[in-house]
């Protein structure tokens, strides 16, 4: 606090009050957390297809060379104001509150209340730099947002329409489409979004390698899809208490110094002429909705458990209007209130969202 008056009334809590004075004489103090570079900054967990969510290991080393790389490349200063509308519970909520924190600039995160509509377009508008998932800036389009010259726009998540992106475009001073699975810290590519240019996912962040490989890991040349599979120092530790799964996705690198790592992202890709990427999407039964990563089998595994059923199998179906709802399919009458409340008693933390 700066104000010892401040105080919370009837509270027994310690209270450091912050004068000039006080930072002048600790300028020079040299202050020692004890962290190492490879100890974990947090753990967040992710959809599974058995139903058992995965939680990914990330170490603050990964974490800075994220942030570092993306402030560079967004060019971040002290003299911006970054809003941040992601929830804590989205692992790309990190960029959103240590960037700005690490270069000085002002931190404004969105109020609950200001979430929808008009109220989030004014937020958006006192801003120069957001983030959101394509969802997210379709629905502020569609709110009223218009230009914004000096506002920058990153945009992530999920995939993001040609049309959508060409909207941004016209509005913001700078567009960047990010990619990255949850096990290479973020975001891993990053891609200038211009008028008229084909969408992509770009090129790897700072100390970042990605290779597209076949089935047994050999490299494919432009042109041919084949796996994404991302290295370097933004890769997981792994899943934790996990070690057959963190073996089955992380796998040593074949083309890489000994001891280095690859994550297999189930994303099939395909390098352009120009070293860019093209996403052409999922090598398994993973999907997007609204920024989370929803395993089928998730939702499978939890209505299979009810008495009520007798088989199930979950499909995505992508109709109009732009919302992407997952359809179920089962064998034996089941209500929708029944539905509901089978998925929400097996819902657990993370990125698993109710339906």
């Amino acid at each position: 606090m700066t104000d010892a008056e401040s105080r919370p009334p009837a509270s027994s809590a310690t209270v450091l009050t912050i004068t000039p004075g006080s930072l002048d004489d600790g300028r020079n103090v040299v202050l020692t957390s004890g962290l190492r570079a490879d100890d974990l900054a947090y753990v967040i967990y992710t959809s599974g297809s058995t139903g058992r969510p995965k939680g990914v290991q990330i170490t603050h080393h990964a974490l800075v060379n994220l942030l570092l790389s993306m402030i560079s490349e967004t060019g971040l200063t002290a003299e911006d104001r970054w809003l941040a509308v992601t929830s804590l519970s989205f692992d790309i909520a990190g960029l959103e509150v240590f960037a700005p924190l690490l270069t000085g600039a002002e931190l404004c995160v969105v109020r609950s209340d200001d979430m929808r509509g008009s109220a989030l377009v004014s937020e958006v508008e006192k801003a120069t730099i957001v983030q959101a998932t394509p969802s997210a800036w379709r629905m502020l389009i569609e709110a009223g947002l218009g230009e914004r010259p000096g506002l920058r726009a990153i945009c992530g998540g999920e995939a993001l329409p040609a049309d959508l992106a060409e909207q941004l475009v016209v509005r913001m001073g700078a567009v960047w489409n990010a990619y990255g699975p949850t096990e290479t810290t973020i975001w891993s590519c990053l891609q200038p979004v211009r008028r008229h240019e084909t969408v992509s996912i770009g090129k790897p962040l700072a100390n970042t390698r990605v290779r597209v490989l076949d089935e047994a890991l050999r490299p494919l040349p432009v042109g041919v899809p084949g796996e994404l599979c991302i290295g370097g120092d933004g890769v997981a530790r792994g899943y934790r208490n996990r070690p057959d799964l963190t073996a089955t996705r992380f796998v040593a690198d074949p083309f890489g110094r000994p001891g280095s790592r690859l994550f297999c992202t189930g994303d099939l890709v395909r390098w352009r002429p120009d070293g860019r990427l093209d996403f052409i999407g999922r090598s398994d039964h993973q999907v997007k909705v609204r920024g989370f990563r929803i395993e089928l089998g998730e939702i499978e595994s939890a209505l299979a458990a009810h008495p009520s059923v007798g088989h199930v199998v979950v499909v995505p179906r992508w109709p109009p209007p732009r919302r992407k709802p997952l359809p179920r399919r089962n064998s034996a009458p089941m209500s929708r209130p029944l539905f509901r409340t089978t998925w929400c008693r097996r819902r657990t933390c993370g990125s698993t969202s109710t339906l």
